[in-house]
């Protein structure tokens, strides 16, 4: 029975906390906030408010971190430096170098696993997709497009200050509401050969980061992409992941994903599986995901969503901010080399 913990009870907890509880080889034995007024989340769960002090105290085998984006990187160390598996929610950090920074603590420490939530990557549509792409039955990848058109009111940012300011999110709509979209478009499309990418804020939310940004992205196959996220919409649109190959298109929308014919038909090829009583655009996938890397924990095995695995996502959403604030495009492998 693995030892479970949580360190955060924000809104993703609320996702991370049933899955933990539904899997009968899991206990969840304490939970961490720095809020006191939390202490009840978790009926006869242990509650600390300093993660430190939990890990000192509790025998814990994985911790399920659920912090604001600038804590991921200090709280997985403390993790790892006491020898705990972690599952760590998206973003891996709020830049390359602070990704570089867990990329050589997974390095340094191969006998602890960290995951990093990238949990989309098991969606049933997009598992699909990638075999379809990969098989070449279609022949190679011509292009990719990835729109999320979400809404975020003010009060979003009001609530919770740090998600509107750069030195605590990393960014607003690419690393908070995106980041899944352009984590998948470069798992489809592979290596980026340059970026060009614009910036801005379409709202008038007197905070630091992004609420829109777009991009044109060259893959070094010779594959284009368009990327397009937005918190100005009218509401939570259905995120569009929209795949061009030689002889045949392919569509996610709706949790649905759908073969396209030369007369524009649509023929439905799969549907994710839902979860009741979440925000739908999160998905099953977290359940998934979860479960996966217990199982890796249990048996020794290295099939989960590794660290350097999420780095290229970081990657992609410095270069857009870069090349917006230079306007112009940006080299890839230039810009990686001059940021190490």
């Amino acid at each position: 029975m693995l030892k479970v913990a949580v360190i955060g009870l924000g809104d993703i907890s609320k996702i991370h906390i049933p899955a933990i509880q539904e899997n009968p080889e899991v206990e969840l034995v304490a939970v961490c906030d720095i809020d006191e007024s939390l202490a009840d989340t978790v009926p006869g769960i242990r509650f600390y408010t300093d993660y430190h002090v939990m890990l000192e105290e509790e025998t814990l085998d994985c911790v399920h971190i659920c912090l604001p984006h600038y804590l991921h990187v200090p709280a997985t160390k403390a993790c790892v430096e006491k020898g705990i598996h972690v599952l760590q929610e998206k973003p891996l950090a709020i830049n390359r170098e602070e990704g570089l920074e867990l990329v050589k603590l997974e390095k340094d420490n191969p006998n602890v696993k960290i995951c990093i939530c990238h949990q989309n990557r098991y969606n049933e549509t997009f598992e699909t997709l990638k075999k379809i792409v990969q098989s070449g039955a279609y022949g190679k990848i011509v292009g990719i497009k990835g729109l999320v058109t979400w809404f975020r009111p003010k009060s979003y940012y009001d609530v919770k200050p740090w998600r509107g300011q750069m030195k605590y999110a990393g960014g607003g709509v690419m690393i908070n509401q995106s980041i899944h979209t352009l984590d998948l478009m470069q798992l489809l499309g592979g290596e980026i050969e340059s970026i060009k990418g614009s910036i801005t804020q379409l709202l008038d939310y007197s905070i630091d980061v992004e609420d829109t940004a777009v991009a044109n992205i060259t893959f070094k196959n010779g594959a284009t992409g368009l990327f397009f996220a937005t918190n100005s919409n009218a509401e939570n649109s259905s995120v569009e992941l929209h795949v061009v190959l030689e002889n045949g298109k392919f569509t996610i929308k709706d949790s649905i994903l759908t073969k396209v014919d030369e007369d524009g038909k649509k023929e439905e090829i799969i549907e994710d599986t839902k979860l009741s009583g979440t925000k739908f655009y999160y998905g099953a996938s977290h359940i998934k995901i979860i479960d996966t890397f217990y199982s890796c924990i249990r048996n020794n095995t290295q099939d989960y969503v590794h660290v350097e695995d999420t780095l290229p996502s970081i990657e992609i959403i410095d270069a857009i901010r870069k090349s917006s604030e230079l306007n112009k495009s940006i080299d890839m492998e230039d810009f990686q080399y001059a940021k190490r």
